[in-house]
This record gives C-alpha cells, structure tokens and sequence, in this order.
C-alpha cells in the first residue's frame, strides 16, 4: 500500500493544497486513505420490477454478501462480487437492479419527488439518477431528462427504458437554454451537474485525474452558474431544487451557492439523512446557510460528494 506521502505527490499539487487549507492533517489523511482502494460494488433495487427482500433472497442463494443501507432501504454495499460479475446475472439483464454510487444516490433522495410531480433532471446522463427518481415516484408523473452529448443521451434511453419507465421524455438540448422553453414548469429540479469530478479520484489511476487543472475548475464553474440559472428559471415558486456535483472544491460547490443566493431568490434548507462521512458545507466568508448544504467524503463506500437543497421563494 502507498504511503501518505507518496499519495500526496500522486496528486494534482494544488489539489492537494486546497485538502490542506480546508482540512487537518489528519483529515486529509482520511481523505487520501478514502482515494487509495477501488470502492465496493453498490447497486439499488428497481422497484418497477423487483422489491428488495426478493433480491437479498437471490443473492443470498448466489452467495452474494451484502450489507443493507441504512439511510436507503433499497440499496446494498456488495462486499465479495464485484460489477463485472453483478453485470453478468439475469436480474441485471432485466433491468431488476441498477450498479449506482451510494453517493449518487442521495440527490434524488433529498429531492424526494412525489406521485404525479413534473420534475426536471437537467443533466441527466447516463441515468442513474433519472431512474431513481422514477421508482421513487412509483412511475408516475413527469419527468424531463435532458443531456447535451448525443452519445451519452443514447445511452440514458437505453437506461431508462430497460428499467421499465413509463413517464420519462430524454431530450437533447443544452441545458443552459431549458429554463427558457420551460419558465416555472417544474415542481422540482434536479441539477447534478458537470464538475471536475475530484470525489472519484483513485490515486492509482491516474486516469481518474489525469484531466483535472485549476483552469478546468474555473471553466466549469462558469458553466454551473449557466445551467443554475437555467433550472432556476424552470422551477416554479415554492419548488424545490437540488445542486449536486462529485467534487470537492469550494469554487464549484460552496461558492456556487454564494452566487445562487445572492443572485436569485433562494433560501437553504437542511437535509435530514443521516450518511456516514457527512459533513457540513463551508461558509467562511459565504453565507452562513451555506452549512445546510452537506459534503460525502471519499471512502471504500462511498465517492467524495456535494449536495445542496434549496426552495425558490
């Protein structure tokens, strides 16, 4: 196993350095501890289909160990198979299950849609979190699924129709220009949007950092103001939105909030789950509310996460 030291020099520098302004050493330690190992095989149940006491009662006959979520009946942590494997049995063929990062979980949970709700995910590929959103509606409503890469929107209407959907309509656009074909439509928008995906660094692969730069961080960040508004204008008053990434920087999460805020009229509210490795938002010098909004540091179950809930007023 690497040393802390030689993960650190692995490591973009001025990642690192930011990990060090906002963390203790030993902290960081965690984090670093968090990047160093491929992370368990997570997965939910698709509940169109299937119900999650017939799934333990397959995998238990397959001599799949599992552990149950606390905070999500219907996900499992795979502890002895991992996703190839999980990929090669007859329950994912039809679609009865979905692989999913736990962390990629949470935002369609604290969105909570309900029965009959018109909801926007804005940038939804591959699908994940569209199907979730789907089961957690019981398949009925509206939901608006919008991915700007034609390749990556294929792919989300394959995922949506093998899970058996009924309500969703993928459509291609850039997300930037949805709040204006849509003005107020929405009861709820989900905004997982494009980061430098810092959460999912693994320090042995290179690959999962090889594109990260500060610059990149800064590009991306013009562009979450873009498609913030954008889902700002599609959501009605009194709706509720969720900002999500899969990073850790200040400057695409807590400081995006600090513009939303300051700009539209938003207001921050907690989120009840309670996740292991969860952490308030930083608001040195941000507003204060900030803080409602919750980190998910990397670890063996999880990848490091951003979530923010918040009501137009």
């Amino acid at each position: 196993m690497l040393s802390i030291k030689e993960m650190r020099n692995r490591l973009p520098k001025e990642f690192m350095q930011f990990l060090y302004e906002k963390y203790t050493p030993l902290k960081v330690d965690q984090i670093l501890l968090g990047m160093t190992e491929n992370r368990y095989t997570t997965l939910r149940v698709n509940t169109l289909k299937y119900d999650i006491q017939s799934l333990m009662k397959n995998f238990k006959e397959k001599n799949i160990k599992f552990e149950r979520v606390p905070w999500y009946k219907d996900a499992l942590i795979i502890k002895n198979t991992n996703e190839k494997q999980i990929q090669k049995l007859e329950i994912y063929e039809k679609g009865y299950i979905y692989i999913q990062s736990l962390s990629s979980m949470i935002p369609p949970l604290v969105l909570n849609p309900k029965i009959g709700e018109k909801v926007l995910d804005l940038t939804a590929a591959p699908g994940s979190k569209t199907t979730e959103l789907v089961a957690l509606m019981y398949n009925d409503g509206y939901i608006l699924a919008n991915e700007v890469d034609k390749i990556r929107c294929e792919r989300l209407k394959y995922n949506v129709e093998k899970q058996g959907t009924s309500i969703v309509e993928v459509i291609n656009e850039r997300g930037e220009k949805i709040g204006d074909k849509y003005p107020k439509y929405f009861d709820k928008v989900l905004l997982d949007t494009p980061c430098s995906g810092e959460g999912r660094f693994i320090v042995n692969s290179v690959a999962t950092y090889r594109d990260w730069s500060p610059k990149k961080v800064k590009d991306l960040s013009k562009l979450q103001k873009k498609l913030f508004e954008s889902a700002y204008k599609a959501l009605k008053d009194n709706g509720t939105m969720v900002y999500s990434t899969c990073t850790l920087n200040e400057q695409e999460n807590e400081i995006i909030l600090d513009w939303a805020i300051k700009n539209f009229n938003l207001k921050l509210i907690d989120i009840e789950l309670e996740i292991k490795n969860k952490e308030q938002g930083f608001c040195d010098n941000l507003d204060r509310t900030i803080n409602k909004a919750i980190r998910i540091l990397p670890s063996k179950e999880t990848e490091g996460f951003f979530v923010a809930k918040l009501i137009k007023k």
